[in-house]
């Protein structure tokens, strides 16, 4: 009942919570209360009481890759992440409001799993790419040359003539997705989790936009 008790209270701030990261966030709580219990026993715990989170499949599509635009390679398959500002991952994922459907665009750090960039558009075009990209530069700490790689999927936003200069410009190397496959690009893809599944709630939200 005490574990019971937790996970209720975490999900009322973030209603969404899956088994995992509930199990990351209350093992410190465990802990305190001399509680032993591992995580195939909490899901058998949630399984029980009918609490396991059942995630919906994603019925927006976000990428276009069968486009003209030059693609690029993947650069990250063998990379060995130490440090912060070595791989930016990006993503785009859409979020259901009561105006419609809007795009989050994400730069997240691989090695923090901090998001760097961000950005709320209301379509798909490339400028909401490129302002989250705007932003991430902006906050960077080192500027070696080429010391950064960005990685993305194919999509036409990652390949427009603008998002590749400024990256260029910036001396970023540029990688790319070689497939439609999530696990190709699986941290972006797991941040954009996170953000859907336990911290919005079921439903619509309401965007207000200030000026």
């Amino acid at each position: 009942m005490i574990v019971l008790t937790m996970i209720k209270e975490t999900r009322d701030e973030m209603p969404l919570l899956g088994t995992r990261r509930a199990y990351f966030l209350l093992k410190p709580e465990f802990i305190k209360h001399g509680i032993k219990m591992g995580r195939d026993q909490l899901f058998d715990l949630l399984r029980f009481h009918g609490l396991l989170i059942r995630r919906r499949k994603r019925m927006v599509q976000t990428t276009n890759s069968n486009h003209w635009l030059k693609r690029y390679p993947n650069l990250i398959k063998q990379m060995c992440i130490t440090d912060t500002e070595q791989l930016w991952v990006s993503d785009i994922t859409y979020i259901k409001t009561l105006q419609g459907f809007s795009y989050l665009s994400l730069i997240t750090d691989a090695y923090s799993r901090k998001i760097v960039g961000h950005s709320l558009h209301d379509t798909l075009e490339a400028s909401s790419c490129i302002n989250a990209l705007k932003m991430a530069i902006a906050n960077r700490k080192y500027k070696l040359p080429f010391s950064l790689v960005h990685h993305s999927d194919r999509g036409m936003q990652y390949c427009c003539a603008e998002y590749v200069a400024i990256l260029n410009e910036d001396r970023i190397a540029i990688s790319m997705t070689q497939s439609g496959s999530p696990y190709d690009n699986a941290l972006a893809e797991r941040v954009n989790g996170i953000i859907k599944n336990e911290f919005i709630q079921k439903g619509c939200i309401k965007i207000i936009r200030r000026h």
